[in-house]
């Protein structure tokens, strides 16, 4: 039976410490949310997020705004001074009109690390915001505390065989990049073929979905379809860290009794990272505004 690693209680953690370094600020912060979209899970996450910024001591601004109007209030926002961060519920038009959306939102405030500024650095690896290497770069929240949670449950993914299936540039993409860079040997799926990537190189792949999870030491899933085929205990090996950051269960209900840790949802910790990421930006932009 797998050992269960519950997301909010690895979050407590990073909120005390947030707490404590936002206490200590002259500045109360503000960080501004952007719904544009009817999405359930969308407006489910901006709910986690306000609660998440009550509990730390942040304010939390939700805007409702017509999609067409997002632009706009994005740039607005950047404009802002009292804005200190801004968040963008996703999906909204598509891939390519959202991509060009979060390259809108200054870097600076870009608490998902989404810009184009951030992704540059995680594809290169250049793991630091200033030539000097004082400032850490901003991560992707979602994929950010996936590694948190992978480090949490005692698992060091360097030199392990991961499995995942999510390709999207919010979180599939960007969180293979981080596990090859942290040395694991990853084999990312999605509707549009397969990938491995080490911390060399990416190069398509012909393993099956039978013959990668038959070696994976950690999988983890993120497809939002009630038509993937559940991940079960006959495909993957004794022991493996199975996580799901899907909104659906991924995972059929007899893999537990065969992975070694199971991680049933990210959420608490995705919020946890996202405010992490408002408090980095303002103090690497602030320098000097602490009691």
């Amino acid at each position: 039976m797998a050992k269960l690693i519950d997301p909010s209680v690895v979050a407590r953690g990073f909120q005390a410490e947030l707490r404590a370094r936002i206490a200590e600020l002259k500045t109360p912060l503000t960080l501004v949310g952007f719904l544009a979209t009817g999405s359930a899970p969308s407006r489910t996450y901006a709910e986690y997020t306000r609660l998440g910024c009550e509990d730390v001591g942040i304010r939390f601004d939700l805007r409702e705004v017509d999609r067409l109007q997002l632009e706009t209030a994005i740039e607005d926002a950047n404009a802002d001074p009292a804005v200190h961060g801004i968040m963008v519920y996703y999906p909204i038009f598509g891939i390519d009109r959202d991509r060009y959306l979060k390259d809108l939102v200054d870097p600076r405030k870009d608490i998902e690390g989404l810009t184009t500024h951030w992704a540059r650095k995680l594809y290169r690896n250049d793991r630091f915001a200033d030539p000097e290497k004082t400032r850490r770069a901003i991560l992707p929240c979602t994929p950010l505390a996936i590694l948190k949670l992978l480090d949490a449950a005692g698992c060091v993914v360097a030199g392990k065989k991961v499995v995942v299936f999510n390709r999207s540039e919010v979180v599939g993409r960007p969180l293979a990049r981080m596990l090859a860079n942290d040395c694991a040997e990853v084999t990312s799926f999605d509707l549009d073929g397969v990938f491995e990537l080490d911390h060399e190189r990416e190069r398509e792949s012909k393993l099956t979905r039978a013959e990668a999870l038959a070696v994976a030491e950690i999988i983890i899933t993120g497809v939002p379809s009630r038509d993937f085929p559940l991940v079960s205990a006959r495909e993957i090996r004794a022991g493996a860290v199975c996580l799901n950051f899907s909104t659906l269960k991924n995972f059929a209900d007899d893999a537990i009794d065969v992975a070694g840790v199971f991680v049933p949802r990210v959420g608490p910790m995705t919020v946890a990272m996202a405010l992490r990421n408002t408090v980095r930006l303002f103090e690497s932009s602030h320098a000097g505004l602490t009691a």
